[in-house]
C-alpha cells in the first residue's frame, strides 16, 4: 500500500534548480518587479513546494470565479478559496500580459519570476461573501482581500527561492519530503493535526485517538501569517516540542511546519487544509470545533458539515469529526458529550482562547487546560511581555 496520491494526481514542484535558478535570477535584473505581501509571499512557496497541487501558479479569471461560486476550479477538481496576486493599482495600471515580471519579497530579495498569463479585475463583491460568509471589515481575512489591488495578475511561476529566512527551517519540509519521511517510518496511514494555538489537553485527547486509529500523527503548526494576537510561533513550537518529548510516542508523531497563510475562512478553510494535507500525504485529517474560525461568524460544526458537500473520492483525504470536548471532572479525564453523561457543571470546557485569556490575566493554565510543562513555557513568555 503506498501513499495518498497529491490532489490532481501529482505532486507539483515549481522551484528552479540551481542551474536554472541562476539563470533565472540573472534575467530577473531587466524584468519589472512587483512586491509581495505578506500573504502572497506565503502563497508563492505554498505554490512552488507544492502544497497548493494542482495549482503551478497564481490563478486566472476563470478558476477565480468558479472557486467562489463552486468551491472548484473550471476543471472541476474541488478548490475552495482563490489563490491570486493583486498587487496595489499602481503597480498594476502599466503592467500587461505576456510581460514577464520579477516577484520580490518586502525586503527586496527576488522570489520568483512570472509571465502574466492574464490581467483580470478582482471581483471582491463576489470574493468576500462566497469565500468568508460576511462582509464585515473587522473579520480579518475580509479586511486583507479589502486592502488588496483591484487587478489579479495570473500566471504560472518559476520559484527562485521561496523564503530567504524561513521559520524553523530544521522542521520545514516540503510535501516531497513529509511523503519521505512517512515512508522511511513505515507509515501508511496517518493522522494530521492543524494549529495555530498550544495544544491544551483536549487537543492532545483528540490526536492520541487519532493515532490510534493511524500508524502515525503529524503535528502541522502553521508558521505563515496568522493574527495579531496569535501566541507567537516560536513559542508554540517549544510547547509542541515539550509536550511531544513528555507525552507522545515520538516514534509514532512528527512535528513539521507549515508556511500557509491563514484566511480564518471557516469551513472552506477547512477544506483547503484538508486538501494541503493530502499533499503532504496525510490519509486522515482532523477536523475539530469551529475549525479555521475566528469571532462567531461560523456555526460550531460547520466546518464538519461543509465535507458532506463532496463526494469522498473528490477530497481523498478521511476527515475525522471531532465533537467538542473538554475535560470532566466526574471521570478525571477527557471526554466528549459521547463519552461521558456528566452535567454540564462538571465540563471544564477548553479552547485556546480561554488559554490567552488566562495568560493576559497573569494566571497559569491549570492542570485541566494544559500539561504543567506546556504552562511553564506559555508563563515564562507571558512574563516576558510585561
Amino acid at each position: 500500500m503506498s501513499l495518498i496520491p497529491a490532489h490532481g494526481g501529482k505532486l507539483i514542484n515549481r522551484i528552479l534548480d540551481l542551474d536554472k535558478g541562476s539563470a533565472a535570477s540573472t534575467a530577473a535584473s531587466t524584468l519589472r518587479s512587483v512586491t509581495l505581501s505578506a500573504r502572497e509571499q506565503c502563497d508563492l512557496e505554498m505554490i512552488g513546494i507544492g502544497a497548493f497541487s494542482p495549482l503551478t501558479g497564481f490563478m486566472g479569471r476563470e478558476d477565480f470565479e468558479s472557486v467562489c461560486k463552486a468551491m472548484r476550479l473550471a476543471n472541476g477538481r474541488v478548490w475552495p478559496i482563490p489563490v491570486v496576486l493583486c498587487p496595489p493599482d499602481d503597480v498594476t495600471a502599466s503592467i500587461k500580459e505576456g510581460e514577464k515580471l520579477a516577484l520580490r519579497d518586502d525586503r527586496g530579495n527576488l522570489l520568483a519570476t512570472m509571465t502574466v498569463r492574464q490581467k483580470y479585475p478582482h471581483d471582491k463583491k463576489l470574493e468576500i461573501p462566497s469565500v468568508y460568509r460576511t462582509e464585515d471589515p473587522a473579520h480579518p481575512g475580509v479586511a486583507i482581500v479589502q486592502k488588496q489591488g483591484n487587478t489579479c495578475l495570473a500566471g504560472d511561476v518559476d520559484v527562485i527561492n521561496p523564503n530567504y529566512d524561513p521559520e524553523f527551517p530544521d522542521h520545514r519540509l516540503a510535501p516531497a519530503r513529509t511523503r519521505e519521511a512517512f515512508a522511511s517510518r513505515g507509515w501508511q496511514t496517518i493522522a494530521a493535526f492543524q494549529t495555530r494555538n498550544p495544544i491544551h489537553r483536549a487537543h492532545e485527547y483528540l490526536t492520541k485517538v487519532a493515532l490510534e486509529m493511524t500508524d502515525g500523527l503529524l503535528i502541522h503548526p502553521v508558521v505563515g501569517e496568522t493574527k495579531a494576537d496569535d501566541i507567537p510561533a516560536d513559542v508554540r513550537m517549544e510547547c509542541y516540542q515539550v509536550l511531544i518529548d513528555n507525552y507522545y510516542n515520538k516514534d509514532r508523531t512528527l512535528l513539521t511546519v507549515m508556511p500557509l497563510a491563514m484566511r480564518y475562512a471557516g469551513p472552506r478553510e477547512a477544506v483547503l487544509h484538508a486538501l494541503i494535507r493530502k499533499n503532504y500525504g496525510v490519509s486522515h485529517f482532523i477536523v475539530g470545533r469551529d475549525h479555521a474560525g475566528v469571532g462567531n461568524y461560523y456555526g460550531t460544526y460547520d466546518a464538519q458539515k461543509i465535507f458532506d458537500e463532496f463526494k469522498p473520492d473528490e477530497i481523498g483525504i478521511t476527515p475525522l469529526k471531532f465533537e467538542h470536548t473538554f475535560y470532566c471532572k466526574k471521570t478525571q479525564a477527557m471526554a466528549s458529550p459521547k463519552t461521558t453523561n456528566s452535567a454540564n457543571e462538571d465540563r471544564v470546557i477548553l479552547s485556546g482562547t480561554k488559554v490567552r485569556d488566562l495568560l493576559r490575566a497573569g494566571q497559569r493554565p491549570p492542570a485541566e487546560f494544559s500539561r504543567p510543562e506546556v504552562a511553564d513555557v506559555l508563563i515564562r513568555w507571558a512574563k516576558s511581555l510585561s
